[in-house]
């Protein structure tokens, strides 16, 4: 099923949404790095379900234990195991509808693929499934911070409210993780709405990268930029991927969308942080365009097992915005995905960039 990410920092996850547990492996961290516990769970705490009316009710404290790879504080350079029980599983929320594949779900191509009937809450295509990556980011943080680079993320925009203005330290302060003290009302107002009709919504959430240095990435395949669009579009909610000015840049002209180069350095930003597949030294700046939940309360059309039309009513409990949940993952993958390309670059010229 693909649950294997990277090439040097390398990171499996496993689980389902009402199994057991949910986890990941992680092989490739260097020893001697300081890592606890402590920085594990906060990174966890920050994806948690249950925390606010903004997302999902189920009740799960996502408490982390370190199976192996640590000791004393410190990483031993071997796998690092890291799992979480799952304590607040109601499966039987699922079974008037096991029969049924939900709109907007992996159910119907998973069963097409796999012959496996959905599972409930989704199973492996769950966005629980994201803990192990969130647990994996903090370790690949951990690593990264040796070198000054810091992976931020928040949302700019819910519905059709966006951020005027971009705060990063008052997102972190509020439910959505809505960057804009100005409009974060208006951002709320538009979710509880949608959340009152049994519906959802979707968001813009922008990830910026500091510290990169220049000469990360590949120039053909392995573009830099490339490795972290699939990385972003990996999480099963990202329906959308830009870089700097994005799609703005359809619409200038060369002498408009070119970043100047100055002895001090990049006079612009347009390029989000990555020339030719390669960091340019400039912070990397993503975009991410977030779906609306898949599951929502309203009727709608579908099929059964059996191929007959069916009207499904998903009960349970669910995200009405996917955001604020989703900017932790997103901090993760770009960690991973940096964390690797710093392995590679020391495999591939003997020293840091």
């Amino acid at each position: 099923m693909g649950s294997v990410f990277g090439r040097y920092f390398k990171v499996t996850t496993f689980g389902e949404s009402h199994g057991a547990a949910v986890g990941v492996i992680v092989d490739g961290a260097p020893a001697g790095l300081e890592l606890d516990r402590r920085s594990i769970q906060h990174e966890l705490d920050r994806r948690r379900p249950g925390v606010s009316q903004y997302v999902t009710p189920r009740r799960e404290p996502d408490e982390v234990e370190i199976l192996s790879g640590v000791a004393n504080g410190k990483t031993l350079g071997t796998p690092i195991a890291l799992v979480v029980r799952n304590k607040d599983v109601r499966s039987g929320d699922y079974e008037a509808i096991r029969e049924l594949f939900r709109p907007g779900h992996a159910d119907y191509t998973y069963f097409k693929k796999y012959g496996v009937p959905p599972q409930p809450g989704g199973g492996r295509s769950s966005g629980r499934e994201t803990v192990g990556r969130v647990a994996a980011g903090a370790v690949a943080k951990v690593f990264l911070k040796t070198f000054g680079i810091e992976a931020r993320a928040y949302t700019v925009a819910i519905g059709e409210v966006p951020a005027r203005r971009v705060d990063a330290e008052f997102a972190e302060t509020n439910p959505l993780r809505f960057a804009d003290p100005e409009r974060f009302q208006e951002a709320a107002h538009a979710v509880d709405s949608a959340r009152l009709d049994g519906d959802s919504i979707g968001g813009v959430i922008e990830v910026t990268v500091q510290g990169v240095p220049a000469g990360l990435g590949d120039p053909v395949f392995h573009k830099l930029d490339a490795l972290l669009g699939g990385a972003m579009l990996s999480i099963g909610s990202v329906k959308g991927v830009e870089f700097g000015a994005g799609f703005r840049l359809a619409a200038m002209r060369g002498s408009d969308a070119n970043d100047p180069i100055s002895p001090e350095g990049f006079l612009s930003n347009n390029a989000g942080g990555v020339l030719g597949g390669i960091s340019n030294g400039e912070p990397i700046v993503m975009r991410l365009a977030i779906k609306p939940t898949s599951s929502i309360a309203k009727p709608q059309s579908t099929i059964d097992l059996a191929g007959e039309a069916r009207t499904i009513q998903v009960k349970g409990r669910h995200d009405p915005c996917l955001c604020p949940r989703v900017c932790p993952v997103a901090e993760a993958m770009a960690a991973l995905v940096l964390a690797d390309a710093l392995l590679e670059q020391r495999a591939a010229t003997g020293s840091n960039p």
